[in-house]
């Protein structure tokens, strides 16, 4: 059932429920997601470096010229490995630039800093009345407590409306809220034990699919209006109101995972540039077509060494791609703030 067919069924009963998960929710392949998401980034760098090391020695075993003919005849190994230093360097500029515009942020004069600290308060003064007690000072269980908030007034919420006359009306309340409970309860028990930095914390903050359970919420207090007491309401309102907290809070520690990532980012090319440069220079100025005569298993050594020379080049562009292809996928499934559903959710 599309949400078109859902919006347009005024009077009649409504899907209330949804996946637990955010893969679950998801229109692509299982594997691409995990993939883009759930897979170590240096993991998966080793694994494309691999992959490109392999097709470099098998390319130049069974398709002619050698790489022998190609270094004596031109100066195209040369060259490329020339291209790549020049390209390192510039990254590595570019390194520091993230760093700059993420520590940007961080560094200012003191009526800058009052002023966040007062933004921050105010939120945090939010979230104390939310959840009645000081909140959390760790992501995890600062998310967590929202998320059992929202379970415990949705539950509320059932129970003052069990009394309610209208059959259909305790149906779909009570459907709405065994959804809500296990996603809630999935989603708390993934993020305990997790340590913000690590993707498997932000990736249970994004698996309750809070959009929905507001909007799903709006739609119950809307369509039986009529039918709801005025206590009835107010507890509805409540548990709405603890559902759209999560939505601030959610973009808040979603824009800090951020920062830390691309911290981590500007960290590990600088780890990896600098043994490309050395490699990539050595290469340009110590290895010619004479520099390796043998052989290793069948394959000529020069191959060998030219490719994984070039592998190692090219790891802090491949992190870097492992990196951004997972800030651009969580971005893409967290456009909206609020009620609003892009596509599955």
């Amino acid at each position: 059932m599309t949400f078109d067919e859902e919006e347009t069924g005024e009077g009649s009963e409504k899907d209330l429920t949804t996946e637990d998960t955010m893969r679950e929710r998801a229109e692509e392949n299982r594997f691409t997601l995990w993939v883009l998401l759930n897979a170590n980034r240096w993991a998966l760098t080793a694994a494309l470096g691999l992959g490109v090391f392999t097709a470099f020695v098998l390319w130049g075993s069974l398709r002619p010229p050698s790489i022998r003919v190609v270094m004596e005849t031109t100066d195209w190994v040369e060259m490329s490995f020339q291209a790549l230093i020049g390209a390192l360097i510039t990254g590595t500029t570019l390194v520091v630039t993230i760093n700059q515009l993420v520590l940007s942020q961080e560094i200012g004069p003191l009526g800058d800093q009052r002023e966040r600290m007062d933004r921050a308060m105010d939120f945090y003064q939010n979230t104390d009345k939310l959840l009645e007690f000081p909140s959390p000072s760790h992501p995890g269980p600062f998310m967590r407590d929202i998320i059992e908030t929202t379970e415990k007034r949705a539950k509320r919420f059932e129970e003052t409306v069990s009394a309610n006359e209208n059959e259909e009306l305790r149906s779909q309340v009570r459907e709405y809220v065994e959804d809500l409970s296990e996603n809630a309860q999935k989603t708390i028990e993934g993020l305990n034990g997790t340590e913000f930095g690590d993707y498997d914390m932000i990736g249970h903050v994004l698996n309750y699919n809070y959009n929905r359970k507001l909007y799903d919420l709006r739609w119950i207090l809307l369509e039986y209006e009529d039918e709801l007491s005025e206590e009835e309401r107010e507890a509805g309102k409540e548990a709405l109101t603890a559902i759209a907290m999560y939505g601030p809070a959610r973009e808040y520690v979603k824009t800090l995972y951020f920062q830390w990532s691309l911290v981590k980012l500007s960290q590990g090319i600088l780890y990896l540039a600098i043994p490309a440069l050395a490699i990539s220079g050595a290469m340009v100025m110590l290895v010619d077509a004479n520099t390796f005569t043998d052989s290793i298993l069948g394959v000529d050594t020069l191959l060998w060494v030219v490719s994984g020379a070039y592998t190692v080049a090219i790891l802090p562009f491949l992190l870097f791609a492992t990196y951004i292809l997972r800030l651009a996928t969580i971005a893409k499934r967290t456009l909206t703030v609020g009620p609003l559903v892009l596509r599955g959710g």
